[in-house]
């Protein structure tokens, strides 16, 4: 991997306080980028950046607030330059069925997943073009290609941010901007720990849980190497989504 073009260069990771997040932000830094992390975890935000160095920012972001994106994307420019690559990384799950969720809850879930990613785009756009142009990966889930009972709201923002990839992918591209989607299947993380993670991994061709650095590997192939590759989704999922190992059943 030429992952040394990450030198030097300008990435905002949002959701950067902690789980695969805190990966991104920590492996970016080590190769040399300039990282401004955002959260609301602040304690955790500013705990993790204080380890890391000058080339390591933080500040609260709440991603569904346009105000919020304006501050950061300042902040990254005043103190870094331009910002090169974007990772769109924050988001919450939530759970309920369709007729009992609450549709405040749907709602939240739709703008922090799907309506904050498009906010940082709409905001950090024009400064990845002062750049002269760079990278955006919108971190998605399993869950944008295909379906889960009782996480509609989760489901729908992510199939609804693969396709806006798609979508920023075509009108972006001219401009020397990549624009890309990860799907992690269950990666250990503070998101999953109302969930029996093992269970639902015990059926995938790799049963096990994924681990965040595998996630951070595949976003720094799509920062700095996949420059070939656009409007795509790229899975890392221990084989997930093609279908279930069912155990051989002996002969009674």
């Amino acid at each position: 991997m030429t992952t040394n073009s990450l030198a030097g260069a300008v990435v905002l990771v949002t959701g950067g306080a902690r789980g695969m997040g805190a990966e991104h932000v920590r492996r970016l830094v080590a190769l040399g980028a300039k990282v401004l992390a955002t959260d609301v975890l602040d304690d955790e935000g500013l705990a993790l950046v204080a380890d890391l160095g000058p080339n390591a920012a933080y500040l609260h972001h709440d991603v569904t607030e346009e105000t919020h994106w304006r501050d950061a994307v300042a902040l990254a420019e005043d103190r870094f330059g331009p910002v090169q690559h974007l990772v769109n990384n924050a988001g919450i799950v939530t759970f309920g069925t369709i007729d009992g969720m609450d549709p405040a809850v749907f709602r939240r879930t739709i703008e922090v997943n799907l309506t904050g990613c498009w906010l940082g785009m709409h905001v950090t756009v024009p400064s990845i073009r002062r750049a002269g142009g760079g990278s955006i990966v919108n971190i998605a889930s399993t869950a944008g290609l295909q379906g889960y009972a009782n996480l509609g709201a989760y489901v729908a923002s992510k199939w609804g941010l693969r396709g806006l990839t798609k979508a920023a992918a075509l009108e972006l591209g001219p401009a020397g901007i990549r624009v890309n989607s990860i799907h992690p299947g269950p990666i250990r993380t503070p998101m999953i720990a109302g969930l029996d993670a093992a269970s639902l991994a015990a059926a995938q061709p790799i049963a096990r849980v994924g681990e965040p650095a595998e996630v951070t590997d595949l976003l720094l192939y799509l920062l700095a190497d996949a420059t070939y590759s656009t409007g795509h989704e790229f899975v890392v999922d221990g084989g997930a989504i093609i279908g279930q190992v069912i155990p051989t059943v002996s002969d009674q």
